[in-house]
């Protein structure tokens, strides 16, 4: 596991990321970064899908590293309404895309690349931090359910929110108090306080919908365990990957891992983009 790194330097990243997100919607690489390294145009474009009671500023780590080794990085963020319309919009970010493209996603943002880059011939690679891979006909909840050992149906609550055409419907937040020791275990206290703060809710209903494409099944991928995750089981992540035939790697990190251990989910991105780019 790699060496912590300070809770100032997390807290000051994941506060410019969210600061930066909210009005453009979308982290990107821009020539003339603080890392001093312009996007190379032999590289792949990197796309990081954040999931579920997180935000794209939980990618804040991950994307230093990557815009240092000279990527183009885009970190969209995720309506986390329902699958296909998820999926639907990471679509058109990706059509938005020229040239090859490494699809990254974490927790629920697993299913939602799985189904997105259905079809997608400029997607590469796809690689799986803590995350879903559905087979078609599968749900996220299904998947958490199929192995024993989450407990994040006793650390969330409901909450209603109304649907645009009239009505009522719900969606899932983790309780603050709980946040840290379900999704951040590891992670500095203050930090994790601001991750919770900014959490974003999903809808039962996203977490209930079953995948209509399985990505997976054409295009090379990666997966990282986080042998600490209380959101997924470790050994439902393991069997999903085994089942992808991904390359794998575990890492002793809780299930904000791109949070907690932004170097091993880099260097594992990395690996995917060598095969890329070495026509692998």
């Amino acid at each position: 596991m790699n060496a912590p790194i300070s809770r100032r330097t997390v807290t000051a990243s994941l506060l410019a990321g969210a600061a930066a997100l909210g009005t453009a919607g979308v982290a990107h690489a821009v020539p003339g970064s603080a890392a001093g390294r312009r996007p190379r145009p032999d590289k792949p474009t990197v796309v990081l899908i954040h999931g579920a009671f997180a935000d794209a500023s939980s990618w804040s780590g991950v994307v230093e590293r990557l815009q240092r080794q000279g990527h183009r990085v885009l970190a969209p963020a995720l309506p986390l309404r329902d699958l296909a319309s998820d999926a639907a919009y990471i679509r058109s970010v990706l059509d938005g895309v020229t040239g090859p493209v490494v699809l990254v996603g974490h927790s629920y943002g697993g299913a939602v690349i799985s189904q997105a880059a259905s079809g997608a011939s400029h997607v590469k690679a796809l690689v799986y931090i803590a995350a879903f891979v559905p087979e078609v006909g599968e749900s996220a909840l299904a998947l958490t359910d199929k192995f024993p050992g989450s407990t994040l149906g006793q650390a969330t609550v409901a909450q209603t929110y109304p649907l645009p055409g009239g009505g009522q419907a719900e969606e899932l937040v983790i309780r603050k108090d709980l946040f840290r020791d379900q999704f951040a275990a590891g992670v500095p206290i203050r930090t994790a306080q601001v991750m919770a703060a900014g959490q974003r809710p999903i809808t039962l209903a996203a977490l209930q919908e079953r995948a209509t494409a399985a990505a997976w099944k054409t295009i090379p991928s990666w997966y990282l365990v986080a042998d600490r995750d209380r959101n997924i089981p470790p050994t439902a992540e393991r069997w999903m990957a085994r089942r992808a035939g991904a390359h794998t790697v575990a890492v002793d990190a809780p299930h904000a891992v791109s949070v907690s251990d932004p170097e091993p989910v880099t260097d594992l991105i990395l690996r995917a983009s060598r095969s890329v780019r070495h026509g692998r």
